[in-house]
């Protein structure tokens, strides 16, 4: 599923020119998928925001398969580890094991405060471990952090073009 936003200020790309970020919301709770879509809207970044509810159309949207073959690239990945048939921890190993995506940052947003669900994740080379909210303000300030450390502060690596190189 894909759903562009485009209000508010502009993110800033690689080259620091403005263009909407792409996020991948790795999550089986519809609940939290809503939630998530509304406090990313209210954040006033522009954002298209693709959404996988299970491991498996995870991995087809960050290698662009099957109904993603369209979708852009994303810049980020917000990954739930507890989702049915492929769970997110392999999603993590697998894509940090893959030379064409293991540069794409993938920020673990679980319930689990589980010290081993924290150290396998970044022993799988999770970009960063965030305990999913538990209420809306936390989602807010969760979404503005996001916003303003992952889409403005950071650089990210350049985004895969259809053939495989970086654009």
């Amino acid at each position: 599923m894909i759903n562009p936003d485009t209000g508010g200020a502009a993110g800033k790309s690689v080259a620091g020119a403005a263009r909407a970020a792409v996020i991948l919301l790795v999550e089986d709770s519809i609940a939290d998928v809503r939630l998530m879509q509304e406090v990313l809207r209210e954040t006033g970044l522009p954002h298209e925001l693709l959404i996988a509810g299970d491991g498996e159309k995870a991995l087809r949207a960050i290698r662009r398969e099957g109904e993603y073959a369209d979708a852009r690239m994303p810049d980020i990945v917000l990954l739930d580890l507890n989702l049915p048939g492929i769970d997110g921890r392999e999603v993590l190993r697998t894509i940090k094991s893959d030379p064409a995506l293991r540069r794409t940052p993938v920020l673990v947003l679980s319930t689990s405060t589980a010290e081993s669900d924290i150290t396998a994740s970044y022993d799988a080379h999770a970009n960063c471990y965030l305990s999913k909210p538990v209420d809306l303000g936390d989602f807010f300030r969760l979404a503005e952090a996001l916003r303003d450390f992952w889409l403005r502060l950071v650089i990210l690596p350049p985004r895969a073009d259809a053939d495989g190189g970086r654009t």
